[in-house]
């Protein structure tokens, strides 16, 4: 079943001020949002298991991935200025939460995001199943350094119909800054002090 968008949205939301400070630089937290017809569906109305999810992941997730990338980067003003990253996908209530993973969990979907921002890290992640109005989270990290604790991030929002029982909402997210008054200092010297190495963080 090819891509059936029902309807795209943008979510950009700055925070000036934090902790009743002033931000030295505003937070610039967007997100990129779609909400696609189930590529399984035909088979979700039989009452059909399906074995073989690699189709509807390569009918839709490449162009999917493309979309979404190109509305991050043209409100963010280029690829360059993304500092952390992260995604998501709700799928409604007929399909299974592996739905939603296939559509978000393959390169064929992450690399075109990965490759815009010129990221080398993982790009976090959260999936889960709901009705319309489910809150959609997009954790969010430096997209080159897993460690730095000012960009764990998380974009919170929902689309009030969607999704639909036989939807998938699919979100990309991007902040522009870290946290305005972050003071937690970083995972590094955490294992500096635990006497870890920062290549073995749990010593194992």
């Amino acid at each position: 079943m090819p891509l059936v968008i029902r309807k795209t949205l943008m979510h950009v939301e700055e925070t000036l001020i934090e902790g009743n400070k002033k931000a030295k630089n505003p937070l610039i937290l967007i997100a990129a949002v779609a909400v696609i017809k189930n590529p399984w569906v035909n088979l979700l109305k039989e009452n059909v298991f399906i074995d073989d999810l690699k189709p509807g992941i390569l009918d839709v997730a490449p162009e999917l991935g493309e979309i979404l990338t190109a509305m991050i980067v043209k409100e963010a003003g280029s690829g360059d200025k993304v500092e952390a990253y992260g995604k998501s996908a709700v799928v409604g209530l007929k399909g299974e939460i592996e739905h939603a993973s296939g559509i978000i969990h393959t390169l064929r979907f992450g690399n075109f995001y990965r490759e815009a921002v010129g990221a080398k890290s993982y790009l976090s992640f959260c999936n889960t199943r709901g009705g319309a109005n489910a809150p959609i989270m997009i954790p969010l990290m430096d997209k080159n350094d897993v460690g730095r604790r000012s960009h764990y991030l998380t974009i919170h929002l929902s689309v009030p119909d969607a999704p639909a029982d036989d939807e998938i909402v699919v979100a990309l997210g991007a902040s522009i800054g870290g946290r305005p008054h972050h003071r937690i200092g970083d995972r590094y010297q955490d294992l500096k002090d635990l006497g870890h190495d920062v290549d073995n963080p749990a010593s194992v």
